[in-house]
């Protein structure tokens, strides 16, 4: 009797395994099939693989997603509602499903699953990215505090800092569209949106210094974008040659140098903290070439790195080997 019970323990352990590896090979062909571009044999597959493990979320979700590239809106949007209260739920499933309704030119829809999402998912970055897009282009100017939100909650996450820096550089803000945007390139060193908000930087410190004190008019700002008011205005004797390649490294190089003296312990603050090492490490010109000459003058930042070979490199490797996240607790905008 002993014996006969656990035979019939291996065999059911047997069939439970087989079962789960059947069902993982068939997600792995369907993965196949979607990253060749042929979604309808993904979908096939994957229905199969939800027909042995219905609960599946990862199956789920890929199947959500296969109808989505395959353009099946309604199907997709169908697939993920099913998943929307489950205690698992990730904040792809809300994003997926809400980006099928923006592609059927559904707004409400859209705006509707990404708060939904936000409600389940309350410090999902990429959720309110997505949420502050939809309002961004109903002209709903509350669309910032959704980006600030995820800064806030999601620090890690890239895609605030750019939308949050492109809509303070179109205001009379001064401060916080450099902020965000130097943050954003930092994240994302190769995004698509790098070469723009490159561009925006260096208008955006034209901008900064336009007023002889760059501290008039702007007291309802944070403690924090005070303290950078006040440090940035020490450099405006550096301006007499304008804003250029030049003035900006020498006035970002001061700048630092003034901040850790004097508010570092206060507002601990990622990105500073970085400028004040690659200074250290003697590549900060090479970092500020980085940042402002490869836009702005292609020509220029080749033959600056062709003279300067040891500094390039060096940054380069610290580019490469760094994942630079800003930590939680370090969100000064309130």
């Amino acid at each position: 009797m002993k014996k006969s019970t656990l035979l019939f323990v291996f065999v059911v352990t047997g069939c439970i395994h087989c079962f789960a590896q059947d069902v993982k090979q068939l997600h792995d062909n369907a993965r196949e099939f979607m990253h060749k571009g042929d979604y309808p044999n993904a979908i096939l597959i994957l229905n199969r693989a939800l027909a042995k493990s219905p609960d599946n979320l990862e199956v789920n979700k890929d199947l959500g997603l296969n109808y989505y590239y395959y353009k099946d809106y309604k199907k997709c949007i169908e697939v993920l509602k099913k998943l929307f209260d489950r205690y698992d739920v990730d904040d792809q499933v809300f994003q997926i499903a809400g980006d099928a309704y923006w592609a059927m030119e559904d707004a409400k829809g859209a705006e509707e699953t990404y708060r939904r999402g936000i409600r389940k998912l309350p410090r999902s970055g990429p959720l309110y990215n997505e949420l502050g897009k939809v309002l961004w282009t109903k002209n709903d100017f509350t669309a910032i505090k959704e980006w600030e939100k995820g800064i806030e909650t999601d620090p890690g996450f890239a895609g605030n800092y750019y939308n949050a820096s492109k809509y303070y550089y179109f205001t009379l803000d001064k401060v916080w569209s450099l902020i965000y945007g130097e943050i954003f390139i930092n994240i994302d060193p190769k995004s698509a949106y790098a070469p723009e908000i490159k561009n925006i930087l260096f208008e955006g410190y034209k901008k900064l210094f336009t007023e002889v004190d760059i501290e008039k008019n702007n007291k309802d700002k944070s403690p924090f974008a005070l303290a950078y008011l006040k440090t940035m205005n020490k450099q405006t004797a550096l301006l007499s040659a304008g804003i250029n390649m030049q003035t900006l490294s020498i006035i970002r190089t001061r700048f630092i140098l003034e901040w850790d003296a004097e508010f570092a312990k206060k507002f601990p603050f990622k990105l500073f903290q970085i400028h004040k090492q690659y200074i250290q490490e003697g590549i900060f010109e090479a970092y500020n070439q980085w940042v402002f000459a490869s836009e702005q003058n292609m020509a220029a930042y080749q033959k600056w790195n062709t003279d300067h070979p040891k500094e390039y490199a060096a940054l380069n490797r610290f580019l490469q080997d760094r994942i630079f996240k800003v930590p939680a607790g370090q969100y000064y905008h309130k």
